[in-house]
């Protein structure tokens, strides 16, 4: 039991269940491939981290990688991090068909651009590598949480992982570009791939989605990638405890859900405390 200097009253153990999802990737140009989610790390099924009260752990929200206006692949999206234990690696970026084809390594991995661009690889225990590009097209789809992106005629991007803090799904991989029926994105916040009714979608806010890659309507601006969606820190803590961002630097709102809080860092970098 924590007991607080000057209160006298006993508090539960300041135990903090987590989740952190890096930035999503942006999406590769002209039959492009999506982009891979952001890098999702969990305590749930783990083990929970043990805070102290009055000690400041520091706090990151990744944004995500810009899409491809040019033959350079999508952007890669930004690390998240929690406390010094544990750092999410942003999604890789989507191939771009006629530059760099290839996907790029990431929390999950790029898809490949049409014409056999190469997946991108994941990172350990964060997620699922993108799938290659296609003959011809489409792009391949970004990894997502949960699974690797899809190919050929099923570039969508992989799906994301439902978390048990909050119940909502994140870090899904972005669709691949095509000159059909438009890729999905994969559940979690991925973005559709650009396609023969317009083009790519951008990667959902605060759920490190991938973007998705754009079609090959060039002079449009529908060929090119779409924006990662920015990532998220959520903390589950008992609550008996209140927490603040002491030198700010940080978005976040906490609700209580039964003898817990639940806050979400949406934004920025900076400390969190307990007391």
């Amino acid at each position: 039991m924590q007991i607080l200097a000057g209160v006298g009253a006993a508090l539960p153990p300041l135990t903090v269940e987590y989740l952190v999802v890096a930035g999503g990737a942006g999406g590769g140009q002209n039959l492009g491939g999506g982009g891979g989610a952001g890098g999702y790390v969990r305590s749930e099924g783990g083990s929970p981290f043990d805070a102290t009260a009055g000690t400041s752990y520091t706090v990151t929200v990744g944004g995500g990688g810009a899409g491809s206006t040019s033959t350079a692949r999508g952007g890669n999206g930004s690390n998240s991090v929690f406390a010094s234990f544990t750092q999410a690696v942003g999604g890789g970026g989507g191939g771009s068909r006629n530059g760099t084809t290839s996907g790029a390594t990431g929390g999950s991995g790029g898809g490949g651009a049409g014409d056999f661009g190469a997946a991108g690889s994941a990172t350990s225990g964060q997620g699922f590598a993108g799938s290659a590009g296609a003959s011809g097209a489409p792009g391949g789809g970004g990894g997502g949480a949960s699974e690797i992106g899809g190919t050929d005629a099923q570039a969508e991007g992989g799906d994301g992982i439902t978390f048990g803090i909050d119940s909502v799904a994140r870090a899904g991989g972005g669709g691949g570009g095509t000159n059909v029926a438009p890729r999905a994105g994969g559940s979690g916040g991925g973005g559709a791939g650009g396609g023969n009714t317009g083009g790519p979608v951008a990667g959902t806010t605060n759920l490190g989605g991938g973007g998705g890659g754009g079609n090959n309507n060039n002079g449009s601006g529908e060929e090119h990638g779409a924006n990662g969606g920015s990532g998220v820190v959520v903390l589950s803590y008992p609550a008996d405890y209140t927490i603040s961002n002491p030198g700010g630097g940080l978005t976040f709102s906490t609700t209580t859900s039964g003898s817990n809080k639940i806050t979400t860092v949406t934004a920025g970098t900076g400390n969190v405390s307990w007391s």
